[in-house]
């Protein structure tokens, strides 16, 4: 990574570690990814030579940041959604100011109308939302996932491990995933989507149209 964008990485995390410090109302807060699951995250998506690389939850651009660099490397886009119209608009003055604007695609909308209309394939997902929205969200994420490799990332699962209990536990019942958690920043669950049953749909499936 260029020192230059490491720096305002480095810079970009300090301030929004300051504003949610000082926020007891959750959603007020930018709540970004840690920076060591941000460093897993882009590796990730250069060992993959990912080109086809989707955010769900913006917030301000810190993790987007990193999705970018990542794909910068491979040749590939960053789609990126947040329902936030000021998040959006702070992640695109981060991304010009870094260069890196040519590499995003940013979206402002509700993730699960978008999911219902846009189905893949993605190589990598970023999953960073509202983590009672997952259970809806699985089964278009798992056929957006290619399927032969598309690996999706989920944050907080150590440090809000009763929130995605049932989205796990629904991860867990899909034929043809293979899953991992990394025990670093908040906990990231690593799933890859590989040969299943042809004939087996994942959970939820029939609720995909």
């Amino acid at each position: 990574m260029d020192p230059r964008l490491t720096a305002y990485l480095a810079d970009l995390h300090g301030a929004v570690t300051a504003h949610d410090a000082g926020l007891d109302d959750r959603l007020m807060r930018y709540r970004c990814l840690e920076p060591d699951s941000a460093a897993v995250l882009s590796a990730l998506v250069r060992s993959a030579r990912a080109r086809r690389v989707l955010e769900i939850g913006t917030s301000v651009g810190y993790s987007t940041l990193w999705l970018a660099d990542a794909v910068r490397a491979t040749g590939g886009r960053v789609t990126s959604l947040d329902v936030d119209v000021a998040r959006t608009e702070a992640a695109r003055e981060h991304l010009h100011r870094t260069g890196l604007a040519d590499r995003v695609d940013l979206v402002t909308a509700d993730a699960g109308g978008w999911l219902r209309r846009e189905s893949g394939p993605w190589d990598v997902v970023l999953l960073d939302a509202e983590r009672p929205a997952y259970v809806d969200y699985w089964p278009r994420l798992f056929a957006g996932l290619r399927p032969d490799g598309g690996t999706l990332v989920v944050d907080n699962v150590l440090s809000h491990a009763e929130q995605v209990q049932e989205f796990r536990e629904l991860v867990d019942a899909t034929p043809g995933v293979t899953q991992a958690v990394v025990p670093t920043g908040a906990g990231l669950l690593v799933i890859v989507r590989g040969p299943a049953d042809p004939h087996t749909d994942p959970p939820g499936a029939a609720q995909v149209s």
